[in-house]
């Protein structure tokens, strides 16, 4: 091949190159990515004086706020595969936070807050709040409010 030929060819893929507009990742994922690693990490920071972690102050707040459930319900409520779902709840047994009770099946397990949980509620949910508060801080009511409605937009 001769260099006239080459430098012809190379600068017709160069040109092509250029035309063909290549997708670029969407910035708004990684960003999206970062801060929920971000605001997890800073919500464990607030529950460690309790003991626990995200995940299961997520599930212990969708027992308080729904009554006793199964862990079907519960996994499929929060959208968390049921096995991650049962570790959590066994977990959350053996630090006393939950214990499960027989349901109308007698294969079925309903997942009950303990006494001792449902006393140690009212402080945890102040500093969730707190925390909650100071994440959104820099936006406005109407922000905040927007925020939500593009977040349910985007699940569909």
């Amino acid at each position: 091949m001769n260099v006239s030929l080459f430098f012809s060819i190379l600068s017709v893929i160069i040109y092509l190159g250029k035309q063909i507009e290549v997708k670029k990742m969407n910035p708004l994922f990684p960003l999206l990515f970062q801060y929920n690693r971000q605001l997890t990490a800073m919500l464990n920071e607030v529950l460690r004086p309790y003991g626990l972690f995200s995940a299961q102050w997520s599930i212990v707040y969708y027992l308080h706020k729904n009554g006793p459930r199964s862990l079907t319900q519960i996994w499929q409520t929060l959208a968390v595969e049921a096995p991650t779902v049962t570790r959590t709840v066994t977990r959350l047994e053996k630090l006393g936070w939950v214990m499960r009770v027989e349901g109308e099946d007698r294969r079925e397990k309903i997942i009950t807050l303990t006494p001792v949980a449902l006393s140690k509620l009212p402080d945890i949910k102040k500093a969730v709040s707190k925390f909650e508060q100071q994440a959104v801080n820099a936006l406005s009511e109407d922000e905040q409010q927007q925020l939500q409605q593009l977040i349910e937009k985007m699940k569909g």
